[in-house]
């Protein structure tokens, strides 16, 4: 072996290719599982086409004229995902004619309205039993944990029927006020709130800043993933709400989305078109805003920067 690492006796070639040879005993061992890897990854493309196949059946089928919709489904062929005729007449027909533009308009105007008012009343909610010592707090919290495990389903009808008394059916308001008390919101920014060092809330104190203020313009502006996470969930759970607007809404000019659409099948015939346009409608909107805010989860927390 001389100085240079090379080897006595032999050419260099020859000495350069024992040399790596012995410096890299664990090469097999990466390799192996290069190919693992690529047989997973294989394996997961495979499945995941698997579980995209009847999205992109419903996705083409709305653009398929009614009467194709079922037939291409015998003999099961290539024609399944390729559409002879393309039409944009159950979107049209949906939207226009079937009322349901109306109702997307609706479901939007509730969902913007639940998310606005449920973050601030789950804010409002969470701050003091992250930041207060009072007596009560778990047990105040263990009910809000309580609430979000009861399914909506147990408590509707009653709670229909008490809407129903208040006054509130046919209304935007009666709607609205159900998705603004979101247990897990609540969860989800009191842990966020937690995470917050205490000595932020002093200095803001010592600055002279109000509780409002220091709500606003400190917790909530360095819990941006959990207050994205909340807001989705209180929009989600509006967008596909589908039982509460059946119980409290009897005028169509009223209904929301999801109930507007399963209103389009009929006791004996069914516009298939329209429904996969329907599903599609309903589809993209929340699939959008997960696009858009996936950013906002892996934002990392500055509560970490305590001296």
């Amino acid at each position: 072996m001389t100085a240079d690492g090379g080897m006595v006796g032999l050419p260099a070639a020859v000495a350069t290719t024992v040399s790596d040879d012995v410096a890299s005993p664990g090469a097999p061992r990466r390799r192996r599982w290069s190919t693992t890897r690529f047989v997973l990854t294989v394996v997961a493309i495979v499945v995941s086409a698997l579980f995209m196949l009847p999205a992109l059946w419903i996705l083409i089928g709305s653009f398929r004229p009614n009467m194709d919709v079922l037939t291409t489904m015998s003999p099961l062929t290539w024609r399944l995902f390729v559409p002879s005729r393309v039409t944009l007449q159950n979107y049209v027909g949906l939207l226009v004619h079937d009322g349901f533009g109306t109702a997307l308009l609706n479901s939007a105007i509730v969902c913007i309205a639940s998310v606005v008012v449920g973050i601030l009343v789950s804010a409002a909610a969470a701050y003091p039993l992250a930041v207060y010592r009072f007596r009560g707090r778990n047990v105040v919290f263990a009910v809000i944990v309580i609430s979000f495990m009861v399914p909506f389903e147990a408590i509707a009808i009653p709670l229909a029927q008490q809407f129903t008394d208040w006054g509130l059916g046919n209304s935007l308001i009666g709607l609205v006020l159900p998705g603004i008390g979101n247990g897990l919101a609540i969860f989800n920014l009191r842990q966020a709130f937690l995470g917050i060092p205490v000595s932020y809330r002093e200095a803001a104190m010592l600055d002279g800043a109000s509780e409002p203020k220091i709500l606003f313009s400190l917790y909530l502006r360095m819990s941006g993933p959990a207050l994205t996470n909340s807001a989705l969930l209180i929009f989600l759970a509006q967008w596909t709400s589908y039982l509460w607007p059946l119980l409290v809404v009897t005028d169509d000019s009223k209904q929301l989305a999801p109930v507007a659409l399963a209103s389009t099948f009929g006791e004996h015939s069914a516009n298939y078109g329209e429904n996969f346009a329907g599903a599609v409608l309903l589809s993209l909107v929340p699939a959008i805003s997960l696009f858009i805010l996936q950013r906002f989860f892996g934002r990392l927390s500055i509560g970490s920067g305590e001296k």
